[in-house]
């Protein structure tokens, strides 16, 4: 058994001393587990949203980064057709035997899942192999960094290192796991998640293209330009989140069905005011101009990341926050508008903003209950934190930034 060299580990974390122990480890354990010392080692970043908020199942821009919140696994072929894959702090193994997919349960968590990435991936014709694996996440679950998504590409990378010689690409990975999502999860997934954390780095994403012209790579980091990524967890609402999500693209092809399209790619703004009188749902009225107007930030910030221009890139995300808290609507739940735990969190954000004139905050990812982000500069993160730890405790607040390697095999 060979850990990662120091070299791959600066490469990745930009460090090598905390992230090797992380690894020895992981070794370790997976050693314990299936008493073999013959192991290869893989990584998986989550995933940010910093311009683009529910714009990819209409057919729109985004603006996405890998984080450097990882997903590790270890793992081996096992010369047989049977894949075992133990997830740290989890008492139940997920067992899946090729040969029989048809017979794993939906919706049935980590089982369902990986038996979808390996149906998907024999229906497209990529090999699969039994092997076995130890995983562990720094990836925090149900806070808009896409845990699963995480899992998943690394799943993927698993895949193509021992059995398909590196021929796939990320949005194979993406498609795969989407696929999984999609017919074994019942969620109604898109591509952007899965993406981002498979390519790497900053992507920016137009999914009113083919597969080929979908991604576009980014040389951008917030550390570039002085700045951190907060991440901070309100807490998640009681109430059951599913109708609000799916009224999202359920309004916007709404809006786009009245001006004759399946999606509101297919129309403009100019298109969409003139159809006013035909569509009797104001909010899928504001909820089809946030769209139009969020693919225009997504382009601006796309050229200001280009040319590591803080003002204008942070302009675009803090204007993109207030339209998804104004127009889209997503900063709290219709079922129960006394409960605000993101919008007072932003509120509480923006007094503490105030001071430096320099930082901006927004609700990130799905919303309605959950997460938002603020990015400021990094003299002013250590306060923040400080700061806004004292509503939501410090377990909930998470300084990152973004890291440019995807999912794959560690060195």
């Amino acid at each position: 058994m060979k850990l990662p060299s120091t070299a791959a580990l600066e490469k990745i974390y930009g460090e090598s001393s905390e992230s090797v122990k992380r690894y020895e480890s992981l070794a370790a354990r997976y050693k314990e587990l299936f008493g073999s010392d013959e192991m290869e080692f893989f990584t998986s970043p989550g995933r940010t949203e910093i311009v683009g908020n529910h714009t990819d199942h209409n057919g729109g821009k985004i603006l996405a980064a890998s984080i450097s919140m990882d997903t590790i696994g270890a793992a081996y072929p096992n010369g047989t057709d049977t894949i075992t894959i133990v997830s740290e702090g989890y008492k139940n193994s997920v067992v899946i035997d090729l040969n029989d997919l048809a017979s794993v349960p939906k919706n049935k968590g980590t089982l369902s899942l990986v038996a979808g990435m390996m149906d998907a991936a024999k229906k497209w014709g990529f090999k699969t192999g039994g092997f076995n694996a130890y995983v562990s996440t720094q990836v925090i679950s149900a806070a808009g960094v896409s845990s699963s998504a995480s899992f998943e590409m690394l799943i993927c990378a698993i895949m193509n290192y021992f059995f398909n010689d590196g021929k796939m690409r990320c949005i194979d990975y993406a498609r795969i796991g989407q696929y999984a999502e999609n017919h074994y999860w019942d969620k109604a997934s898109g591509l952007m998640d899965q993406m981002a954390c498979a390519s790497g780095g900053t992507i920016l994403l137009d999914f009113s293209k083919n597969d080929d012209e979908l991604c576009r790579h980014v040389d951008f980091s917030f550390s570039q330009i002085g700045y951190d990524l907060v991440i901070v967890n309100t807490g998640k609402g009681h109430a059951d989140l599913s109708e609000e999500y799916s009224s999202v693209p359920l309004e916007m092809k709404e809006a786009a069905a009245a001006m004759g399209a399946e999606l509101l790619c297919e129309r403009d703004m100019d298109e969409l005011i003139r159809h006013i009188p035909k569509i009797g749902n104001d909010r899928a009225i504001l909820r089809a101009m946030h769209f139009y107007q969020e693919n225009k930030r997504v382009d601006k910030a796309y050229e200001a990341a280009l040319k590591d221009d803080a003002e204008a890139l942070l302009e675009a995300i803090q204007s993109s926050g207030r339209s998804s808290w104004e127009w889209l609507q997503n900063c709290y739940t219709a079922q129960n508008c006394k409960e605000q735990k993101i919008t007072l969190a932003l509120a509480l954000t923006e007094l503490f903003l105030e001071k430096s004139k320099k930082g901006v905050c927004r609700v990130h990812g799905g919303g309605f209950a959950g997460v938002i982000a603020c990015v400021l500069p990094k003299e002013e993160t250590e306060d923040y934190v400080n700061y806004i730890s004292e509503f939501f405790g410090k377990e909930n607040v998470y300084p990152m930034n973004i890291r440019l390697f995807g999912a794959g095999h560690v060195e």
